[in-house]
């Protein structure tokens, strides 16, 4: 529990989001759906990269 605290409850969040969105793209894909599989794939590393772009404006203002 400590580890959230220090890491933060909302990238946690994210990252568990991250980790559905990416289980749910193996679903789709493993079953027949390659297109979405792909395109819902491609959206763990966007909300990645939004992360770190945020994460990146709130340390550079202080």
């Amino acid at each position: 529990m400590n580890y959230i605290k220090n890491f933060g409850i909302n990238n946690v969040l994210m990252l568990a989001l991250c980790l559905l969105i990416i289980v749910v793209a193996e679903y789709l894909f493993l079953n027949g759906k390659e297109l979405h599989g792909i395109f819902i794939g491609l959206w763990a590393p966007t909300l990645l990269g939004v992360m770190i772009y945020i994460k990146l404006v709130i340390n550079g203002r202080k």
